[in-house]
């Protein structure tokens, strides 16, 4: 797989008929290494060990309904008191980020109302604390720390 601009972290792999397959850790299976979830894998370490976030404050993969349409997630933080922290959302790294990218996880917000955005395709990172007062984004060198 390709060098992403993460820190170098470690991987268990299989092959899973003639598919290279790599471990989840929060799903606890192996899960088929696409580029997208090889981006994947990489911001939940980035997030546990670069950001300190616990492995039982996140969630991959899940659905979501969005105006009626179910949609699903690439990475949700959760506070400790079950309110969304940070919504991750992951691309390939052959996929530019676009204006459309940030326009699907601010759509994604919309019903989950995170304190901060990432959007990522492994080689750019963008971070964004939301203004809900001003119904804006501002962008962010990095995302903040766990705090306890």
């Amino acid at each position: 797989m390709q060098k992403l601009n993460f820190p170098s972290y470690s991987f268990r792999f299989k092959n899973n008929q003639n598919k290279i397959a790599v471990f989840d850790d929060l799903r606890k299976k192996f899960v088929i290494l696409t580029p997208e979830e090889w981006v994947r894998q990489h911001t939940v370490k980035y997030l546990q060990i670069e950001k300190n976030y616990p492995q039982s404050h996140i969630n991959v993969e899940k659905q979501l309904k969005i105006a009626g349409l179910v949609k699903r997630y690439d990475v949700v933080v959760f506070e400790p008191d079950g309110g969304i922290q940070i919504i991750v959302e992951c691309k390939a790294p052959q996929i530019k980020i676009t204006q459309d990218t940030f326009d699907q996880i601010a759509r994604y917000n919309l019903s989950l109302k995170a304190n901060y955005l990432m959007v990522t395709n492994g080689l750019e990172h963008f971070f964004c604390q939301l203004d809900y007062e001003n119904e804006t984004y501002i962008f962010l060198k990095e995302l903040p720390e766990y705090k306890r």
